[in-house]
């Protein structure tokens, strides 16, 4: 839910509007399911308020750590000024990595979260990062 967080507040931060937004929680939440389910988890418990409901809360609210850095990330500033500028840890940032190495390994296709570590590693510029994030074909977002 964090990392999908900075991918929400980046495409907030370039006003990309609420279908973006939408469609990134609607991914991010399949995103998150599949792992879970490769971890062992049970797929009802991404439907509920430990799952939705915090991803949609995480994404969404201002108070939000991490998808303030998606915001500042999006407003120009590096990621070490977005990190300094919260004051607090946003744990998106130090967890991407894991997530996305425990993926590959599990061979879980994690796209969003592939384009936030892109981005947090500095390979992808914001633009580049909501281009490829809003850029994927359309396609079914269940398991």
């Amino acid at each position: 839910k964090n990392v999908l967080a900075i991918a929400t507040g980046l495409a907030d931060g370039m006003n990309l509007g609420l279908n973006a937004r939408a469609a990134l929680i609607t991914r991010g939440l399949a995103e998150m399911t599949r792992l879970g389910l490769a971890l062992g988890a049970r797929p009802e418990t991404f439907m509920g308020l430990s799952g939705l409901g915090d991803l949609v809360l995480t994404a969404t609210g201002d108070l939000s750590r991490n998808r303030q850095v998606g915001l500042q990330l999006a407003a120009g500033k590096t990621l070490e000024q977005a990190v300094q500028s919260l004051g607090h840890v946003a744990e998106g940032v130090y967890c991407a990595r894991t997530v996305l190495q425990r993926a590959r390994h599990l061979g879980v296709d994690m796209p969003i979260t592939e384009c936030v570590v892109a981005l947090l590693d500095g390979q992808l510029k914001p633009v580049e990062a909501v281009a490829a994030l809003m850029g994927r074909d359309p396609k079914g977002e269940l398991l």
